[in-house]
């Protein structure tokens, strides 16, 4: 296996976000016909590399991918906006300032990396935003649409997460695993092991929740939590004077 190339890896994440969000983090024309000449020249440059770093085949359907990313990505920046009275309606703010956005860009584009079977460039590329903004996601994680995290730093979210649509997390989150399955020679054994969120959870801040459990559609999970069973729809997990509700 070729060794990966960290400056081509580094240049993947630039050319994935001046196509995603173009005139964000470096000018480019507005005009029509010329933003589209500008995108066509960026996606030949980042094939380009690509090609070089892994096979032809891939390069080209992660390519082909790449409107469904952009898709993706444009949800999670209004449910950040959504989620966050400081950033109403101020998309630019939230694309120019959140670390969220930085974390979610090289998480949905190593996903998709992975997804078509390449090794260890797409653990660099979430590895990279894990250093930059403190929001550490597995490229193996399954994350639905509008997906916020707000603040970030210490978040963690495991290789087998799935997480569902319209979900929201705060800083100090950990969806991890309890334990580790072994075999009979004591290798660990690679199974999921890691939270399920369905649909409209919310997790706040410095909650943790292990092993493969599942958060229930519309849940409430409250912050300082520490969660390793299941809940049903509707929860609403917090800690007051008499215990928990």
């Amino acid at each position: 296996m070729k060794c990966p190339d960290i400056q081509a890896i580094k240049q993947i994440a630039l050319l994935s976000k001046y196509i995603f969000f173009p005139g964000y983090f470096e000018p480019c024309p507005t005009e029509e016909h010329l933003l589209a000449n500008y995108l066509t020249v960026r996606k030949q440059q980042l094939r380009l590399v690509l090609c070089d770093q892994i096979t032809v085949e891939q390069a080209d359907a992660f390519l082909a991918a790449m409107p469904e990313i952009e898709r993706l990505l444009k949800t999670d920046v209004e449910a950040m906006i959504a989620n966050d009275p400081a950033a109403v309606d101020n998309r630019d703010e939230v694309i120019y300032c959140y670390p969220f956005i930085q974390a979610i860009i090289n998480y949905r584009v190593a996903h998709c990396l992975h997804m078509l079977g390449v090794r260890i460039i797409p653990r660099i590329l979430t590895e990279r935003a894990h250093t930059l903004t403190g929001i550490d996601i597995h490229p193996g994680a399954q994350i639905g649409e509008y997906f916020a995290i707000d603040h970030g730093t210490g978040v963690v979210i495991g290789e087998t997460c799935i997480i569902g649509n319209h979900v929201t997390l705060y800083q100090g989150v950990t969806l991890g695993a309890k334990n580790f399955q072994t075999d009979e020679h004591g290798n660990m054994i690679n199974q999921p092991r890691h939270p399920i969120l369905e649909d409209y959870v919310t997790v706040y801040s410095n909650a943790t929740l292990l092993g493969r459990i599942t958060i229930g559609h519309h849940s409430i999970i409250g912050g300082n939590q520490w969660l390793t069973h299941s809940v049903p729809p509707h929860s609403r997990i917090i800690l007051n004077n008499t215990g928990f509700n």
